[in-house]
């Protein structure tokens, strides 16, 4: 298994690979840059296919983190971590624990938070063995489950395409098609109805399906037909890599508006649907709600008032990103990219230093904006 050739290394500081065999944990952390502050990012659970599909997700998801915490202006670097297994069968309470361990041995320069397979009570479990899990259920700042803030910010990245795009400040009759009605995507379908919104879900838990569709009146439909399906909004809320070739050229929407991490297959992918004339919200943007949620927290901030305001500027951070892919003629995928990099850049040419924190080194991070 490579990692400096992965296609998806890109120059990431630091890449852990933590093993517990008494626990059974494997699991992969991955430190993209912390030019900006000291890498957060979620704890995915999966059972992958490979140890390399493993690597592979982490260093896409860490990269993306960074890409994220700088278009959020946040003072936090990107990282992600991996723990290969099925969370419904794998998990146990010394396996988190063992990778409560390994977090805690790189000194707070990788925090952790919830993410796909991982909930507030492993975060709880996870905080038993280091101080550098987020997103918990007790605590001065804690949040809990980032989710209802991932998803306002979705609601916030959702206004800011139809108004770039429709012309429309409402959402109101307006279609609006969720692939996965997870946690994040069952909670942005309330938001959703909340407007006025028609929706329609799919997922491939059914029973998921049917309580949200009891909950907000969503018309189910099958997995293998929710992109295509006509619709003013398309909102990719489950995995990644879903927006491919075959997907795009079936899509009949003006706007791909969601919160999956990673949707572009490949890069290109965001060339293809500029070239159809598809407005995309890329993904790091339009979901940083839940990670401005838990940046509240990793600053010890109370005030819920200020993150909601820091959830509900990502529509305007979309709606400077359009009028900037607009004037330029490119994809706002590319455009995203350019801005992140630039921030990036800026950071470490200030810092001049690969990290901001050191190991032992308390929180240092008090603050929302970078």
């Amino acid at each position: 298994m490579t990692v400096f050739s992965n296609p998806h290394f890109d120059g990431h500081e630091r890449v852990v690979f933590a093993h517990d065999a008494a626990s059974g944990l494997r699991a992969i952390i991955a430190i993209h840059d912390t030019a900006l502050g000291p890498a957060v990012g979620g704890c995915r659970m999966w059972p992958y296919a490979s140890d390399e599909a493993a690597l592979a997700d982490v260093l896409r998801l860490s990269r993306g983190m960074s890409y994220k915490n700088a278009l959020a202006d946040l003072p936090l670097g990107g990282g992600k971590s991996v723990i290969i297994g099925d969370p419904r069968t794998d998990k146990t309470e010394a396996l988190l624990r063992a990778f409560g361990r390994a977090v805690d041995g790189l000194g707070g320069r990788y925090r952790t938070a919830e993410d796909v397979g991982t909930s507030v009570v492993d975060m709880d479990i996870i905080g038993q063995e280091t101080r550098y899990a987020l997103g918990r259920s007790e605590g001065r700042a804690a949040i809990g489950d980032p989710s209802p803030y991932t998803a306002r910010g979705g609601l916030a990245a959702i206004k800011a395409a139809v108004h770039h795009k429709l012309g429309r400040r409402d959402l109101a009759g307006l279609r609006v098609a969720i692939q996965g009605v997870g946690h994040v995507g069952a909670h942005l379908a309330r938001l959703l109805k909340a407007e006025g919104v028609e929706l329609v879900i799919a997922d491939v838990n059914a029973d998921q399906v049917r309580a949200v569709a009891e909950e907000t009146g969503a018309a189910p439909v099958e997995v293998d037909r929710i992109l295509s399906l006509a619709a003013d909004v398309v909102a990719p809320c489950a995995l990644g890599a879903v927006l491919d070739d075959q997907a795009i050229a079936t899509l009949n929407t003006p706007i791909v508006a969601g919160l999956a991490n990673n949707q572009l297959a490949e890069a290109r992918h965001g060339v293809l649907l500029h070239a159809r004339g598809i407005l995309y919200a890329p993904d790091y943007v339009a979901n940083a709600g839940g990670i401005i949620a838990v940046a509240a927290e990793n600053a010890g901030l109370t005030n819920l008032d200020q993150v909601i305001a820091k959830v509900e500027a990502i529509e305007g951070t979309l709606a400077t990103l359009f009028h900037r892919a607009d004037s330029e003629g490119r994809p706002t995928a590319e455009v995203a990219d350019t801005m992140a990099r630039d921030r990036l850049a800026r950071a470490h040419a200030q810092t001049q230093a690969p990290s901001h924190v050191q190991a032992g080194e308390p929180d240092d991070s008090r603050r929302l904006a970078g």
